[in-house]
């Protein structure tokens, strides 16, 4: 006869976190938003595709609503109140996706632009001899 054991799974301990950061990354095909606690640990994400969006429509300003929406429901079990906004690109939910973090119920406490901009940028192509 075979011995059965049963392994017992470690029960998740969810910890509450009052203040965290979302980055928002805004290109012109996507917007992604993250949800994380002060040290850099992820509670939660969301982008376009999950949400269901296709194509050109992913990168709308409603997508954005939709994204932060998402990711907030996801977030109530740790009970996050404030954020500090950290936004990357130029694509055009970022306003969007600021404004639905406000309105799901997260109070925004700062907004910070880290776009990467090139200083001086890629070397330049050799002029064309025709």
């Amino acid at each position: 006869m075979a011995q059965q054991t049963k392994t017992k799974k470690k029960k998740k301990i969810i910890k509450a976190v009052t203040t965290g950061r979302a980055f928002i990354k805004a290109s012109y095909n996507n917007t992604i938003v993250t949800l994380t606690d002060q040290n850099g640990n992820v509670l939660a994400w969301s982008s376009a595709g999950i949400n269901g969006f296709k194509g050109p429509k992913k990168a709308t300003p409603y997508a954005a609503g939709v994204i932060v929406k998402d990711a907030a429901e996801k977030v109530k079990v740790y009970g996050l109140k404030n954020v500090q906004v950290i936004v990357k690109g130029v694509g055009p939910g970022r306003d969007s996706a600021i404004r639905a973090l406000n309105a799901n119920g997260l109070n925004v406490v700062s907004i910070k632009d880290m776009t990467p901009i090139p200083h001086n940028g890629c070397r330049p192509r050799k002029p064309r001899r025709v």
